[in-house]
């Protein structure tokens, strides 16, 4: 098997174990199993579950990140397209581990394993969502004057939002609901 593809093939199996049983219960051995491989090739691929559960973020938050930069590259309203955007981030980051009943174990493990590539991550978003409400200003779509905000603050309020809605366990199954909710409000908001 070719590396990137046996890496690749090591990390889609690891997924649902970390979400089944959480990072502290996962064992390699639980690991080498989903994959069907020997714990030796395992080791061979990567030198501890540490080491595996961060190869895993950065993998996932890099497709995110390409995927969120696309969704926003496109035409269209650009207060549906960052909707599409954080959805996409949401579905791709958030919602895999968010049905675990590890999930706080779970992203708390990510801040303390991969914090660098989180917050890199979070920082492009927040780049990339304020570039687009910034064009949105310039075209006219949105009007920030009532707020008196800035394209920046916007996109701190939408980040700081989703965030909260994330760990509102009021949420639940319901994050994508409660994600358009709150879209809804922002662009009743900021519609002229």
């Amino acid at each position: 098997m070719h590396i990137d593809r046996k890496i690749d093939h090591i990390l889609d199996a690891a997924l649902p174990v970390f979400v089944r049983f959480g990072f502290r219960k996962t064992s390699m051995a639980d690991i080498a199993r989903a994959a069907k491989i020997s714990r030796a090739s395992l080791y061979l691929a990567f030198n501890s579950k540490e080491e595996l559960f961060r190869a895993g973020s950065m993998r996932a938050h890099t497709r995110t990140m390409a995927n969120v930069t696309a969704v926003l590259a496109q035409s269209g309203n650009a207060i549906e397209r960052v909707e599409a955007a954080i959805m996409v981030f949401q579905r791709e980051l958030v919602i895999p581990l968010n049905e675990s009943d590890e999930a706080n174990e779970l992203f708390a493990t990510n801040m303390a394993l991969a914090p660098d590539i989180t917050i890199e991550a979070r920082t492009k978003l927040l780049n990339v969502l304020e570039q687009t409400l910034a064009a949105a200003v310039q075209t006219g779509e949105i009007n920030l004057e009532a707020a008196r905000a800035t394209p920046a603050q916007l996109a701190s309020l939408i980040l700081a939002g989703i965030e909260g809605i994330k760990h509102s366990r009021k949420a639940g199954n319901h994050l994508e609901d409660e994600i358009k909710l709150f879209m809804c409000f922002l662009r009743v908001a900021v519609t002229p």
